[in-house]
C-alpha cells in the first residue's frame, strides 16, 4: 500500500509530516530519514486505531484488501 504524506521543514528545525488521507495522522523527525521512520509508525498506528474502533455485526464479514 502506498500513502501519500507531506513533510515540511519545521520553524525550530528538523521536520514534521501529515497524511493527508488520514485525519490528524502527524508526526516529526530532526532528520529526513527520522520522520519517514515515525510517518511509518504513525500510520500504522492511525489504521490500527481505526479499525479497531469499528463494532462488528453479527452477520458481517471482515475482509482484508491489499492495495
Amino acid at each position: 500500500m502506498k500513502i501519500r504524506a507531506i513533510v515540511h521543514p519545521a520553524e525550530e528545525g528538523g521536520y514534521w509530516a501529515e497524511v493527508p488521507a488520514l485525519p490528524g495522522c502527524v508526526t516529526e523527525g530532526d532528520t529526513i530519514e527520522e520522520v519517514m521512520a515515525n510517518l511509518q509508525d504513525a500510520i500504522e498506528g492511525w489504521l490500527d486505531v481505526a479499525n479497531s474502533r469499528h463494532e462488528i455485526e453479527p452477520t458481517a464479514q471482515i475482509v482484508e484488501i491489499a492495495v
